[in-house]
């Protein structure tokens, strides 16, 4: 098996190679708007880390948002051609679920992930202590979680960007090429058809759907 994994659903560019036992490779970068220039370099440089070409990968993984929509755009069609001209078997993940693989050895009982959704408020979702999702994910204000989750601790930028209404958080801002690609192998997440998880609809549409 060799894995390769991303996600491009926060302005984190995230890029991991697996080869079923251990992550040997990572790379990526950070612009919000710079998905489509950033994701195919991290995705070379990741497997010249890892001593792999294209044709050596099995699987590919990918964050499904909820995001923005350029970049999980980037992201999802990216794995879908890889997908389609490689043969490939194919991994969507919640982007939110792989943040909460990520805290979940930090908390003894449920909490939540917020990812920064913009247009202040946050995509977010609430889990069990070993990162089992149990509700969402949604948008909200974070007037809103706070008010119906206020005891619970939360993780993921959203929860810095709106510290003041949040506390801040208390654990991984954003989700790792690496831990997507972890969780994946061990089948520790809920397996995701490789579509966006957009929540609601991108600000520019046609003028007969609005």
């Amino acid at each position: 098996m060799l894995l390769l994994a991303f996600d491009t659903a926060t302005p984190a560019i995230t890029v991991a190679v697996h080869d079923g036992t251990s992550v040997v490779a990572e790379s990526g970068g950070e612009g919000a708007t710079a998905h489509g220039e950033q994701l195919a370099p991290a995705i070379s440089e990741a497997l010249a880390q890892a001593g792999a070409v294209p044709a050596d990968l099995t699987d590919v993984a990918v964050g499904v948002g909820p995001g923005p929509y350029t970049g999980l755009r980037v992201g999802i069609v990216t794995a879908l051609t890889l997908g389609a001209t490689l043969g490939l078997r194919t991994h969507g993940v919640c982007t939110l679920d792989i943040v909460a693989a990520q805290a979940a050895e930090a908390f003894d009982g449920e909490f939540l992930v917020a990812t920064d959704a913009r247009r202040r408020e946050v995509y977010w979702a609430r889990y069990s202590a070993d990162a089992q999702r149990l509700d969402g994910p949604a948008v909200d204000t974070p007037a809103v979680v706070l008010e119906r989750f206020g005891d619970l601790p939360v993780v993921g930028r959203g929860a810095e960007v709106h510290a003041a209404v949040l506390g801040g958080s208390r654990g991984p801002l954003d989700p790792t090429g690496a831990a997507l690609a972890r969780a994946v192998v061990a089948d520790r997440v809920e397996i995701l058809p490789l579509e966006p998880l957009y929540l609601r609809r991108p600000d520019a549409v046609p003028l007969d759907q609005r």
